[in-house]
């Protein structure tokens, strides 16, 4: 019955009777449950299955998502491309319904294939035709996880500047009232000439740059407050602890606080000093919140100028920005953990790119390269040029690639991660779009760091 079953099959139409009966011989009928896996991604690949009935997923995980890529039914075979590359399997196939199927070991498979030039012929065809299906079903899936890890860095950049501005404006909000009842005090005192001199020049300082830090450690900070505040209440300040915090931020000290109390009556001293106070506070704000827009502006500008909006498919594309422009989008993924250092050729040329591809290869290569690290270590971006050419290396610090497969980096689906925690399309996909310009990438690797080498064309072949 199965010799009967396997002859209807194309793929064993060229088989003769005797390797057809050998073959029938050793294939094992096996009743798979469903919802039942028969293959588990990144088991051993030691067998081949052909459906007789039912219908049966093949499953790639990807992070944390289940891709169905194909569904396998009666009369089609799965589970020989790990035979072929003597690999891992690199999906998982599960029943969807109850079904059957038939077990042939590696030993018969590859029989098989030695004594039937059409069942090669076959395979090699259906492995191809599948290889190009998965590939461009997972490459979708790949742009959709960078998408989301764009998503996530973006979501990460924006929230810290967005907090601070929103932090500093309902502070201010405060702050000015404050300021503007010390203010109407002050203007409904009697204050002398020598006074509203002082007031006018308070008022430029006032209104001076605040964003520069004070230059102080912790330390010393928390001393000079300390003293601050012991100035200020041998003057009668009673709140001089709110005061002491906000005058020093903002570079006030005991002494230049003393000149300022030389020019005043002494009834009008702590008006002057909660003016000053509040109205330092309050244009410190305004800087935090400057400086927080200007950061949500370059952060913004940079995805723009990583996605290469509203340009033409080549663009005139400068290497150096490029890598920034990523290293902004993976700043949530590298901490403080990890040190980058630039060592970027000064001269470096534009080069002509299609400029959104090229930038997907300096993520895929340096977010393997922060995973490598697993969050402590050393990332190093070199540029240089030499004649028609720029040569961009990325080294990282992490534990290296074993010798044995550096050679298979690059194939599509292979990875070196647990399964589920990549497609291993991200350097395939690098590799393609390096080669498409007319370049080249390689690597290499020891056990303290893996260094990889793009090179580029200044100009794409015409």
């Amino acid at each position: 019955m199965t010799k009967e079953f396997l002859r209807r099959l194309d793929l064993f139409s060229g088989l003769s009777e005797a390797d057809l009966d050998s073959l029938a011989a050793q294939t094992e009928p096996l009743a798979v449950g469903a919802g039942e896996n028969l293959i588990e991604e990144g088991a051993p690949g030691d067998a081949a299955y052909v459906v007789v009935d039912g219908e049966f997923q093949v499953i790639k995980k990807s992070d944390a998502q289940d891709i169905v890529i194909a569904v396998r039914e009666a009369g089609e075979v799965f589970g020989e491309m790990a035979l072929l590359d003597r690999a891992p399997r690199t999906a998982t196939v599960r029943a969807v319904r109850a079904g059957h199927v038939l077990r042939i070991g590696g030993d018969a498979f590859q029989h098989m294939l030695g004594h039937s030039p059409s069942a090669a012929l076959d395979i090699l065809r259906t492995v191809s035709q599948r290889l190009r299906q998965n590939e461009g079903l997972l490459r979708q899936s790949e742009k959709m996880a960078a998408l989301g890890t764009l998503a996530a860095g973006l979501a990460h950049e924006l929230n810290n500047p967005a907090a601070a501005v929103r932090r500093s404006a309902r502070q201010l909000r405060s702050t000015l009232s404050e300021w503007a009842k010390w203010t109407t005090e002050l203007a409904h005192s009697s204050l002398t000439d020598p006074e509203m001199q002082m007031l006018e020049r308070l008022k430029g300082r006032i209104e001076a740059d605040h964003s520069a830090p004070t230059g102080l450690d912790p330390m010393a900070q928390s001393d000079r407050e300390s003293e601050t505040q012991t100035w200020l209440e041998g003057n009668g300040i009673t709140d001089a602890w709110e005061l002491a915090p906000a005058l020093v931020s903002t570079g006030w000290d005991a002494e230049s606080l003393g000149k300022v109390k030389a020019t005043f009556q002494p009834g009008t001293l702590g008006a002057v000093l909660r003016w000053l106070a509040s109205g330092s506070a309050a244009y410190a704000l305004l800087d935090e919140v400057g400086v927080g827009t200007e950061r949500l502006s370059e952060i913004v500008q940079s995805v723009k100028a990583y996605s290469y909006l509203d340009q033409g498919p080549v663009q005139e594309v400068d290497v150096h920005q490029g890598l920034d422009n990523t290293l902004v989008i993976l700043r949530h993924k590298m901490k403080d953990g990890i040190a980058v250092k630039r060592e970027y050729a000064p001269d470096l040329p534009h080069i002509e790119a299609h400029g959104s591809e090229l930038n997907q290869v300096w993520t895929n290569i340096l977010d393997n390269a922060v995973d490598a690290m697993h969050g402590q270590g050393d990332l190093i971006l070199r540029t240089r040029h030499e004649g028609e050419k720029v040569y961009v290396e990325i080294q990282d610090s992490g534990p290296g690639i074993p010798a044995e497969i550096q050679k298979r980096i690059f194939e599509p689906f292979f990875t070196t991660k647990p399964p589920g925690l990549g497609t291993g399309l991200g350097l395939h996909i690098a590799y393609t779009i390096v080669n498409n310009h007319g370049g080249q990438i390689g690597l290499t690797s020891r056990p303290t760091g893996t260094c990889f080498q793009v090179t580029l064309p200044i100009q794409l072949p015409r």
